[in-house]
């Protein structure tokens, strides 16, 4: 089966061949962090597109870009399932998860912003053990009062103070992935408020459980959180690439970031499939099953005949030998 990507834009699935075809190697490439438009730059109108929530914003430089909708954005079910205001909205089994999705970043439509004001980035703790304490997220020194961005479009799914966190902003994203902004200063947006890429949502800060003002920053998928550096290069603060590849694997609190080659990405990636597909074959396997009960007299051949299989086919189904004594009661499988 070919694996599938949510496209965000559209809300359909294609297969990963296909989006290649559409969007060709430049979806491996890494996406630089959005530039502030000049405040002297107007818009002078608005455009419909083919989808009721994106629109063409035309500025008086001769320059356009797309806009989301907020209102009618927000009708989509990413933004009425799990809707509540716990930190993890979803409470999913790791069971039920797919051995590897793709998520769509960024691209002409969908931005990004790189969710730090200071330039270059300091980490002074990254996501994995610490202190004997799982950290789910990548902390960030800066300033008290420094600049939070929103890192793509989104709704505020969260804007309170939670323990732990402090002032805490969570958005979720048309491309279903939630940012987390913890220990922030001030709180700038309210719940189920639609914000762009770029839009201050907070000041950074020392509340809650921290030493010293830093953004606490995770990235979650439906629920779990990954290590935010497989999707945010700290030194150059781009995107590695627009097509995020979540395997299973890095769901796991201590799956922190390695860098791997596309070969090693795609080998990883043949393998996970392969996997599923023997899974798949069992199980198919297993409900195809058919046993029987021995009768008094039965023999494997007088079996074989009546179930229209052979004595070889029986053998080795069974893991028994021709010798092997039949008794009365017992079950044999037969397919």
């Amino acid at each position: 089966m070919a694996a599938m990507i949510c496209i965000a834009s559209s809300g359909q699935e294609i297969t990963r061949k296909k989006a290649e075809i559409l969007v060709p190697r430049p979806a491996m490439q890494p996406v630089k962090s959005l530039d502030p438009l000049n405040p002297d730059v107007m818009a002078m109108d608005t455009l419909d597109t083919s989808s009721p929530a994106r629109k063409i914003i035309l500025y008086s430089d001769n320059t356009w870009r797309y806009w989301i909708d907020g209102d009618v954005a927000s009708a989509d079910t990413t933004y009425t399932k799990h809707w509540n205001t716990n930190p993890d909205a979803y409470g999913l089994s790791y069971d039920n998860f797919p051995l590897r999705s793709y998520v769509w970043l960024a691209d002409s439509t969908d931005r990004y912003h790189f969710p730090g004001s200071i330039t270059p980035t300091k980490v002074s703790s990254r996501y994995g053990k610490r202190r004997g304490r799982y950290h789910r997220g990548t902390d960030m020194p800066m300033p008290k009062g420094s600049e939070v961005y929103a890192t793509f479009d989104g709704k505020v799914r969260v804007a309170k103070y939670s323990s732990g966190y402090g002032n805490l902003v969570v958005i979720r994203h048309t491309n279903g992935l939630e940012t987390f902004y913890g220990h922030l200063s001030q709180i700038n947006v309210k719940q189920d408020q639609w914000v762009e890429a770029g839009q201050v949502i907070g000041l950074c800060g020392a509340t809650g459980r921290a030493s010293g003002s830093h953004l606490h920053y995770e990235v979650r998928y439906l629920g779990y959180a990954i290590d935010p550096e497989w999707m945010l290069d700290m030194d150059s603060q781009e995107l590695r690439q627009s097509v995020l590849v979540i395997r299973k694997s890095m769901l796991y609190p201590e799956s922190s970031y390695s860098p791997e080659s596309d070969d090693e990405e795609e080998a990883i990636a043949e393998a996970d499939e392969a996997d599923r597909l023997e899974q798949e074959r069992l199980e198919a396997e297993r409900k195809a099953a058919r046993y029987v009960t021995i009768r008094s007299g039965d023999t494997l051949s007088t079996i074989a005949k009546r179930e229209g299989t052979t004595v070889s086919a029986l053998c080795k189904l069974n893991n028994i030998t021709t010798k092997t004594i039949l008794r009365v009661g017992r079950t044999l499988r037969v397919k």
